[in-house]
């Protein structure tokens, strides 16, 4: 089997944008998806999620255009060649463009194998909790209305993205504690790396005695010594954000300094399902979990929803709230149930559709190697 053709489509809908911290405008949310077409007619499909504030992002589809003379040609069989071959050609290449490739690589393979992702990936179980993930809210009445309709909805968790501000951030959550602390809602908090280590510090203790599942990203993911010393100081789980250390070494080496209590990926950071299984090995030989995004478009979703289901480590999927503007473009979409999981798509592969006239219509940049 060899691969024919490669297309990147660069796709940027006129949709709700959405923030998740008080230092971003609105985000510009860009899908940028990898179609890889074989001799033997199997289509493979895999893309990466990108968030931008003044504009769409040319970028990522642009290195994948420079990935292309690697593909054409090969076996899609042959993944890990393909993807040593891939990471040397463009610098600095973001790992969203390997991935990218990847997963729609392993794509074709589940579909030749007529089982899903995660399955391949050695996943035994089919469904998994689900974390309803907030974008910024302007009060914090907004917040607590947004939970009231979550937990009507069927969601067992909510984690709030706010002002990265402690004073407010912690007005916050003293709230939900009050209002929802009776019931079996479970709250998480994400301050996007914007505290200090003192800030941090008073959070996680005060968050502590509010009974919170998780606090994440209250540092840069690489101040080791920071998130130490709050993991040491309290029980509650303390996590990265997950999107500042994109090299497996880099990775390996955090794990072995215990400064997180658990660890946070994705597989568009990993570099795809390829290297993301090597990733999350590391994380069982340290006996620890790891919290995997699901943030962004369903395509990106679904692979983190099959990477997470490979393992035992990741006990939420992230489901970006409001779906509308995460769903776009596609005829299957992943959503959390009435009774707050998630469930793997039954198809082959990444197991969803997409709405190929929709995707066209918000196309703002077409790379075909057949061009």
């Amino acid at each position: 089997m060899k691969i024919t053709r490669v297309r990147v489509q660069c796709v940027g809908p006129e949709i709700t944008r959405y923030t998740w911290s008080h230092d971003l405008p609105e985000q510009y949310m860009t899908n940028t998806i990898v179609i890889i077409d074989t001799d033997d007619g199997i289509q493979g499909i895999g893309a990466t999620s990108n968030y931008t504030s003044y504009c769409h992002d040319r970028y990522t589809g642009e290195c994948i255009r420079h990935l292309i003379p690697k593909l054409v040609g090969n076996d899609p069989l042959d993944r890990e060649s393909i993807w040593t071959s891939m990471w040397p050609r463009v610098f600095p290449l973001p790992p969203g463009a390997i991935a990218a490739v990847d997963i729609a690589l392993w794509d074709i393979f589940g579909k030749i194998e007529s089982q899903p992702i995660y399955k391949l990936l050695g996943g035994t179980r089919d469904k998994i909790p689900a974390y309803a993930s907030t974008p910024l809210f302007d009060s914090v009445p907004a917040y607590l209305d947004f939970i009231s309709d979550m937990a009507q909805q069927g969601f067992k968790a909510v984690k709030f993205h706010c002002w990265c501000d402690p004073i407010r951030d912690l007005e916050l959550a003293r709230s939900a504690h009050k209002e929802f602390g009776n019931t079996d809602l479970r709250f998480m908090l994400d301050v996007e790396n914007n505290y200090t280590r003192d800030q941090a510090m008073k959070a996680a203790k005060e968050l502590e005695q509010l009974d919170f599942e998780w606090f994440e990203a209250p540092l840069f993911d690489y101040d080791l010594d920071g998130y130490r010393e709050i993991t040491s100081a309290v029980d509650l789980a303390i996590l990265p954000s997950g999107n500042w250390i994109q090299d497996r070494q880099a990775f390996a080496n955090a794990l072995d300094s215990n400064a997180w209590s658990v660890a946070r990926t994705d597989v568009t950071m990993t570099g795809g399902f390829t290297e993301g299984i090597k990733w999350l090995d590391l994380v069982d030989e340290a006996q620890m979990r790891c919290e995997i995004m699901a943030w962004g478009f369903t395509l990106v979703s679904t692979a983190n929803l099959h990477l997470m289901l490979s393992r035992n480590s990741c006990t939420y999927f992230e489901q970006a709230v409001p779906y509308d503007s995460y769903q776009y473009g596609m005829k299957d979409v992943i959503q959390t149930d009435n009774d707050g999981f998630v469930c793997a798509p039954d198809k082959p592969g990444l197991g969803v559709e997409v709405d190929w006239d929709a995707m066209d219509a918000a196309t703002f940049n077409l790379i075909d190697s057949s061009q």
